[in-house]
């Protein structure tokens, strides 16, 4: 396994080398943000698929919402109707996790190569490079002890941070716009009557988009950069499948 940390940080490495005549002391950094481009980019034809099958979904909302009409109070019977539903349409209700599941890989490889003193038994030459005056191996509580938050290195989380929320909000908005368009199933609830929780669910869900400032403050910042460049484009990806479809859909789905 050390071995292979040790040809992923060569790999980067090599690639930085490669950026140094345009991006300079950055290199390091312009590398992690294209391979994080390359990571998404081979993962895209998972997110059309996602995209096509949340709208084979969306029309078979006439028929799901018959048939919890119709099973309102046998919880088991209608899930097993949905389930068989989805399988005679060959859709599948966990397409649209699949983009954001085959990067956990690749956020934690970036994590770890940025998190150990030594690969391979030799020192971790990454841990040197930074994004302009804040170390790639570095935290943001690293940026407020060296300078505050509007310091050289803080200013850098400034920026990022700027960043995520716009995206954040971004897509906070286009969830509320799908979630009133689409409101979530009430399992084993009657018609019009609520399940205890599954209000504050509802509430809660759109603020996941938010929970990425907590990631990018917390990991190192190498780490901060595979995820704000890779939910940056998640927004602007899905922004685009799913132009054509009333309220946004397919933004109800957490992306990294």
């Amino acid at each position: 396994m050390s071995d292979f940390f040790s040809a992923f940080a060569d790999l980067v490495a090599h690639l930085a080398d490669v950026l140094q005549p345009l991006f300079h002391a950055s290199a390091t950094a312009a590398a992690i943000v294209l391979f994080t481009m390359a990571v998404r980019l081979a993962v895209h034809p998972l997110s059309r698929a996602a995209a096509r099958g949340q709208k084979a979904r969306a029309k078979l909302q006439p028929q799901l919402a018959e048939l919890r009409k119709k099973h309102a109070k046998n919880p088991e019977r209608m899930q097993k109707a949905i389930m068989e539903l989805h399988r005679k349409e060959q859709v599948s209700p966990l397409s649209g996790c699949l983009p954001s599941l085959l990067q956990l890989p690749a956020f934690f490889l970036m994590y770890h190569l940025f998190s150990t003193a030594e690969l391979g038994g030799e020192p971790n030459a990454l841990l040197g490079h930074s994004l302009l005056s804040a170390p790639l191996d570095g935290r943001w509580h690293d940026a407020l002890a060296d300078g505050g938050a509007f310091g050289p290195a803080g200013l850098v989380y400034v920026a990022l941070f700027a960043l995520v929320a716009a995206v954040a909000t971004f897509n906070y908005r286009r969830t509320k716009r799908q979630m009133a368009a689409d409101p979530l199933p009430v399992p084993g609830g009657e018609e019009g009557q609520s399940v205890p929780g599954m209000g504050a669910v509802v509430k809660f869900m759109p603020l996941m988009s938010f929970m990425t400032l907590v990631t990018v403050a917390v990991v190192p910042l190498a780490a901060a950069l595979y995820v704000v460049t890779s939910t940056t484009w998640s927004a602007v990806e899905r922004a685009w499948l799913y132009r054509d479809v009333p309220g946004g859909a397919g933004a109800a789905v957490p992306a990294m």
